[in-house]
């Protein structure tokens, strides 16, 4: 029998998991519900069968409804997940759990014996290149973990495009590698030094450059930021790890379509060339699949505890770049042509939905 799951909130994301639900053939979509008479539109169009409504309310109510995935700001996901404990339901929520820190925190004492399960898209975490890199470096093939180096720079959202309960470019896409650091430390952070510029001239930093310890020893380095050639006429980007060990090195890059790993060890050297995965979606709702049907967690899904820790890390690290020097360079010209440029681009990175397809 599949397992009946309400999606709600229909953006982009909303449109990732139903494309991943209907590929499973695990799951019956049973409700999509949106605000935005639009999305209920094309949620019809692309998933008839459904029950489509704008009130989150039938969707939790439905007891036979055994999921709920959850694709709104972040301003809604506390009350929401409220309802799903109070409903009985099983839970995959994107990140951040909560608008708040504290509120993040108390959600997690939420779910802490709740007897359903709950999960977070930290989608890194489910992508086989990271997981190909950990591998190897639990075989001993790199000597002790020492030194980790991440970097994500893409012409990605922009300020004023709608995330802002998700925080600026370093909290809401930055929090997956400030996450993935610390799942390949095995450890908290101990210090953190950050350093950010207001490009644009916009208020908040939107790359910022960060490096610190781990209370192990590991030390890393986290640069992050939507400023790469934002106006450029050919887009390009820079997304690497690289993972320095007292005797071997590993690291990736990708292009959004291939991930390449170079893994040189101490008794191998290899190079791996997969499909990137995207969001890993697919992982994630195998995963809550497999949990529903066993009753037994499965273990590579991503905790709230988890993701409020890179949340609330991801905010340390904003509040410390701007406890120093944040120049400020370009204007607010510049980035009005970037953003008029992004509403009528339909190949880019990272865009939202246009309003007419809401």
């Amino acid at each position: 029998m599949k397992i009946k799951v309400g999606l709600i909130g229909f953006g982009r994301m909303g449109r990732f998991y139903l494309k991943e639900f209907q590929k499973s053939g695990r799951y019956e979509v049973a409700y999509i519900c949106d605000l935005s008479a639009t999305s209920r539109e094309l949620a019809q169009q692309l998933s008839p069968e459904s029950n489509i409504t704008s009130h989150e309310d039938e969707v939790f109510d439905d007891p036979s409804v055994q999921v709920v995935t959850l694709c709104t700001l972040a301003n809604d996901r506390k009350s929401q997940i409220e309802k799903a404990i109070r409903t009985g339901k099983h839970i995959i929520s994107e990140k951040p759990i909560a608008d708040t820190v504290d509120r993040e925190w108390e959600t997690v004492e939420l779910v802490k014996d709740y007897d359903r399960f709950s999960t977070v898209n930290l989608y890194l975490r489910n992508s086989w290149y990271h997981n190909a890199l950990r591998d190897f470096i639990r075989e001993g093939e790199i000597g002790e973990l020492a030194i980790l180096r991440i970097c994500h720079m893409t012409p990605g959202l922009v300020p004023g495009e709608g995330h802002e309960y998700e925080g600026p470019a370093f909290h809401d896409c930055g929090m997956h590698y400030v996450d993935i650091a610390r799942w390949y430390a095995g450890c908290e952070f101990k210090t953190w030094h950050a350093q950010g510029i207001n490009m644009w001239n916009y208020k908040d930093p939107w790359w910022i450059q960060c490096h610190g310890t781990f209370e192990n020893g590991v030390v890393y380095d986290i640069t992050q930021g939507f400023v790469y050639g934002q106006l450029a006429k050919d887009q390009i980007h820079n997304s690497y790890i690289d993972i320095i060990g007292t005797k071997g090195v590993a690291r990736m890059t990708h292009d959004f379509k291939t991930a390449h790993v170079s893994l040189h060890g101490v008794s191998r050297t290899e190079e791996l060339e997969r499909p990137f995965g995207g969001k890993n979606i697919d992982r994630l709702v195998a995963q809550m699949a497999d949990s529903v049907e066993s009753g037994v967690r499965s273990e590579g899904m991503p905790t709230f505890r988890s993701s409020a820790i890179a949340s609330e890390y991801a905010w340390r690290i904003l509040e410390d770049a701007h406890s120093h020097v944040l120049p400020a360079i370009g204007n607010l010209q510049t980035l009005e042509q970037i953003r008029e440029r992004r509403r009528h681009m339909t190949d880019g990175y990272g865009l939202l939905p246009h309003r007419n397809e809401r």
